[in-house]
């Protein structure tokens, strides 16, 4: 969609970039293979994204959403979610008798290796991150015994570690890089021999999705974020668009959670989506909005994104087979198709 020239005196500024990730994207297309390749079912550990429609859209397909690894009959195919999991539940999967596919995004696995790494060194890694989140759950799995959680500067004056000359910081994907920074400067303080990861840890996705909230949240009365209430990155950007100086600032998943009174007075929208949110629902929004007078779109481009990423290995070889084959090496009951 290209910019166009506000003449009502209601406009949309819409955020570019915006919505899937490269991570997501690839999370997606596994589940969507796995499913057109081995058929269904095909057991998800946990939502493969955190999105509402997403999650929907695939159970139609097939795809079966569990909690725990422990829910799958032995002999089928567990896919593990773009937020990756503890070395752990790799076991579990292992002792269940499952085929798995390992959805887990590249720039999560990065934190995963940085952690067990400094681990190796004996360093106290203070692990920046909300507590409860599956991604923050998953790294701390590489190295319990080495990594507390710090869940935003508050959390600093509780920080106990051995050694103050060896202590690296690490963090969550899809924080805001804002709120990250000002944890990282409160820990500097305590521990002024911190470490800081050797590549910046919170995703160029989110960083650039944040960006371009900055740049919008400034000119907008209202901010809209199309994402769901789990997602990490979708909640803090209503926390940038705030912090930019939007009087509002509101988190949906579908056009029609959008509350008319949110418009009163209003004359520019700020409209932008969360990492894992598909474009189709940005576009529901934006006619929601054009049925109400705001037609004029306005494009905010913050950078160009061209990453992508390769589909997990696991999906070239016969996972079916593999699946059925545990089951006759390991014993117990369980077909591939239970």
């Amino acid at each position: 969609m290209g910019a166009m020239t506000a003449s009502s005196g209601r406009r949309v500024l819409l955020a570019a970039p915006r919505g899937y990730c490269a991570g997501v994207d690839r999370a997606v297309l596994a589940v969507e293979k796995a499913l057109e390749q081995y058929g269904a079912p095909v057991y998800v550990r946990h939502e493969i994204v955190h999105n509402k429609y997403v999650v929907q859209t695939l159970e139609k397909k097939g795809a079966i959403f569990v909690e725990r690894t422990e829910e799958v009959p032995p002999g089928n195919i567990v896919m593990f979610s773009a937020h990756g999991v503890a070395p752990s539940v790799h076991e579990e999967a292992k002792r269940g008798r499952l085929a798995t596919i390992d959805a887990t995004c590249p720039l999560v696995t990065k934190v995963h290796k940085e952690a067990v790494r400094f681990a190796k060194q004996d360093y106290d890694i203070l692990l920046i991150g909300h507590e409860g989140h599956e991604e923050v759950i998953g790294t701390t799995g590489e190295a319990p015994d080495h990594i507390q959680l710090v869940d935003g500067p508050e959390d600093v004056d509780k920080v106990e570690v051995r050694d103050p000359s060896k202590v690296v910081w690490l963090s969550q994907t899809t924080l805001s890089v804002d709120e990250t920074m000002e944890t990282v400067g409160a820990l500097k303080k305590r521990f002024p021999q911190l470490v800081s990861p050797p590549s910046d840890d919170i995703c160029y996705a989110t960083q650039n999705r944040q960006l371009a909230v900055k740049q919008m949240g400034a000119q907008a009365d209202l901010v809209i974020v199309v994402g769901s209430r789990n997602s990490s990155n979708s909640k803090r950007l209503v926390e940038v668009a705030k912090q930019a100086g939007a009087a509002q600032a509101h988190l949906v998943d579908f056009a029609d959670e959008i509350d008319e009174a949110w418009l009163e007075g209003v004359s520019t929208v700020g409209l932008t989506s969360g990492a894992s949110v598909p474009e189709v629902l940005v576009e529901q929004v934006l006619e929601w909005l054009a049925q109400r007078g705001f037609e004029d779109v306005e494009i905010v481009k913050a950078a160009e994104e061209s990453i992508t990423f390769s589909l997990p290995k696991e999906l070239r070889r016969d996972l079916r087979a593999e699946a059925a084959a545990l089951v006759a090496e390991r014993g117990g009951t369980g077909t591939a198709q239970e």
